[in-house]
């Protein structure tokens, strides 16, 4: 076992220590002999178990909320992202798959995705008022209305078309949320010198859909790594999205959110792609930090 897998299960087993441990202080002492005697001359009744309460460590709920702050306040900005997601294989240990995009967005209406591989090339446009998917080497494009908000346009790109991109909690108006709904554990690790080429610290947290350890730069607050694991996977495979390039208020052109050659592809429906036989539609994420999933190609709508 290398000394990254030794870390990980570590870290999983931190966070299960913890919420056992919340479980545990709920439950009552053990009842002595005379206790149990006297209890069993009185009608048994059933009161409802308290929920655990979470815990959350101050340094590394300061820490993600300086990280959200960051990206809600950032008017405009430009990124990549890496994403390598693990796959099942009939060898019995998963393959993994990586994905490469270049993301741009200006708040409150404007978003591009250009994704480049592995897998079939896509673009990604929105410019407040329409949505447009397109594929280069099939020459085909999905345009639709869309609504006037880079949330409302994810949303109705998922819901529409199964268009999903794992960064989309990087882009959203209230990064934050995606972290604190159903928030059970964060707790902070330490620092790292070695992701992103920066000093960055490294925070763990568990909410109701996901175990997520995450890089956040020590100094600028920006989100430099995320690996997560799904709480209800039962093959705890990984998913890892790494973020480099960050430009924050970058110069735009005009035309940064528009694609003439897109525009002048063939026209086909904007909705879900057929899936083969046996698989199962993407679940529907909550809520960056939620985690990086395995993103949906965005061109095949």
């Amino acid at each position: 076992m290398n000394a990254f897998e030794t870390f990980r299960r570590a870290l999983l087993l931190a966070a299960g220590l913890a919420l056992t441990a919340s479980v545990a202080a709920q439950q009552p002492a053990p009842a002595t002999p005379a206790a149990k005697a006297t209890k069993a001359a009185k009608p048994a009744t059933k009161t409802a178990a308290k929920p655990a309460p979470p815990e959350l460590e101050p340094k590394a709920m300061d820490i993600l909320k300086a990280m959200s702050a960051k990206l809600a306040g950032s008017k405009a900005m430009s990124f990549t992202a890496v994403v390598t997601y693990e796959s099942p294989s009939r060898l019995g240990p998963p393959l993994a798959y990586t994905t490469s995009s270049e993301v741009v967005m200006q708040r409150p209406d404007k978003l591009r995705v250009v994704t480049l591989g592995d897998g079939p090339a896509s673009e990604f446009y929105y410019d407040g008022k329409a949505m447009m998917a397109f594929a280069p080497a099939e020459n085909l494009v999905a345009v639709s209305s869309a609504p006037p908000t880079i949330d409302g346009a994810l949303k109705a790109a998922f819901d529409t078309a199964a268009i999903y991109f794992p960064f989309s909690d990087v882009v959203v108006a209230d990064p934050y949320q995606g972290i604190a709904d159903g928030l059970k554990v964060a707790f902070y690790i330490g620092q790292s010198k070695v992701i992103g080429g920066t000093t960055t610290d490294m925070v763990a947290f568990v909410n109701d859909n996901v175990l997520v350890q995450i890089w956040i730069g020590a100094d600028d607050k920006l989100p430099r790594m995320l690996r997560a694991i799904y709480r209800d996977d039962p093959q705890h495979l990984r998913h890892q999205m790494e973020l480099s390039n960050w430009k924050l208020e970058p110069a735009l052109a005009g035309d940064a959110f528009a694609s003439a050659k897109a525009a002048a592809a063939t026209k086909i429906a904007f909705a879900a792609p057929s899936a083969p036989p046996g698989l199962k539609p993407p679940a529907k994420a909550k809520g960056a930090a939620k985690a990086p999933a395995k993103p949906q190609p965005a061109a095949k709508s």
